[in-house]
Order: structure tokens, then C-alpha cells, then sequence
């Protein structure tokens, strides 16, 4: 088992860091729900995702010890979930956004209630303390998924997006990480003093 592996439950699964080595089958399972999913709502890119500009998203995330997982099934990629920051703000810096993609073949056979409890455990052990996802209205496997992970919805944003020909609606969905609001989080870090100061 590859270092940083967990074994799961499924006997036949496998959640793991992601490697350059997955981008080809990360990128046919993103393009296959832009194209025909009712997928989350960031799904409304219209250029293609390119091999190069996964990995330098994949490379970023590492420098930032962000999670980006993948389960692997009898040795093929059978989904992948990641965190991003949630804003740019230091304000915000505790607070992640996921997304989370299941390849169809993979579709209702228990992938996600996999791999999302291993990226909210990961975010948690980061230190982070809140998690938000923006998921298709109509996607109620996804919106059951994330209720029995234990996210909540906290917000709805009617026709926010549009693709298929259709409007689209939005559901705000957060789930608290480690402690939450709980504690205050540990103090930040001074910036080092400047040369010549």
C-alpha cells in the first residue's frame, strides 16, 4: 500500500494521496460530469482541463498541505475528492471548499461515503475548521451523501448557474472540522522580522 494510504472497509478500495501518475483518469471522470453530470456547481467550466494544468493545481494544493485523494479500485481510479481554500482572506484561512467526483462506472457503490470522510478527516488533521460544498439542486445522491457525512445545508441560491439549457440551482452545504468554533485556533505565526530591521 502506497505511503499515506488508507485501508478502507471495502476490501477491494483504497483512499490515497493522488499522484501524477492518476491525472489522465482524474481528468476523464471530471470531463465525463461536465459533459452529462449533475455534478457541483463549479462544473461549469467550458475549456477543456488540460493534463499540465491539473498537476500544477495538484502541485499548489501540496505546497499548501491540502488533501487531494484519490479511491482507487481494483487498481483504477474509481473517484477523487480535494479541498481548496475557501477565500483568499487570511479572515477565511481556516475554511475550506471540496469538490468531489465518482467515476460513472463507480456510480452508488459507496466510493464517496469513502473517499469524503478521508478528505474531511485530512482537512481536520490540518487544522482546518470548516468545510463548504456547492452542490446541483437536483443532485440528490450527492446532497444525501453529504447529510450522512454530517454537512448541513446552510444556504440555496436559486439559478445561479446555467448549462444543459436549464437554470440551475445551488445548495450551500457546511460540515464543522476537529473542533469547529469550538476554540479559538492557535495563534498565527509572526512573519519574520524584515532584513535590515
Amino acid at each position: 500500500m502506497a505511503a499515506g494510504a488508507t485501508r478502507v472497509p471495502c476490501p477491494d478500495v483504497v483512499i490515497r494521496p493522488s499522484s501524477d501518475a492518476d491525472v489522465p483518469a482524474m481528468i476523464a471522470i471530471y470531463e465525463h460530469h461536465i459533459r452529462r453530470g449533475v455534478g457541483d456547481t463549479g462544473d461549469f467550466e467550458e475549456e477543456r482541463l488540460l493534463p499540465d494544468d491539473l498537476k500544477r493545481r495538484r502541485k499548489t494544493m501540496r505546497s499548501k498541505r491540502l488533501p487531494h485523494l484519490v479511491a482507487e479500485r481494483g487498481g483504477a481510479v474509481a473517484g477523487y475528492a480535494y479541498a481548496v481554500p475557501f477565500r483568499k482572506r487570511p479572515a477565511y484561512r481556516f475554511t475550506l471548499k471540496h469538490s468531489i467526483y465518482v467515476h460513472p462506472d463507480h456510480l452508488h457503490a459507496g466510493i464517496g461515503r469513502l473517499l469524503l470522510p478521508a478528505l474531511i478527516e485530512a482537512c481536520a488533521a490540518g487544522g482546518y475548521r470548516q468545510m463548504i460544498g456547492y452542490i446541483d439542486a437536483a443532485n440528490a445522491a450527492s446532497l444525501r451523501l453529504h447529510e450522512a457525512c454530517g454537512f448541513s445545508r446552510v444556504g440555496y441560491l436559486p439559478a445561479v448557474g446555467y448549462k444543459f439549457g436549464r437554470w440551475s440551482d445551488s445548495v450551500m452545504v457546511q460540515c464543522a472540522l476537529g473542533t469547529g468554533a469550538d476554540d479559538q485556533p492557535p495563534p498565527r505565526p509572526l512573519p519574520p522580522p524584515a532584513a535590515g530591521a
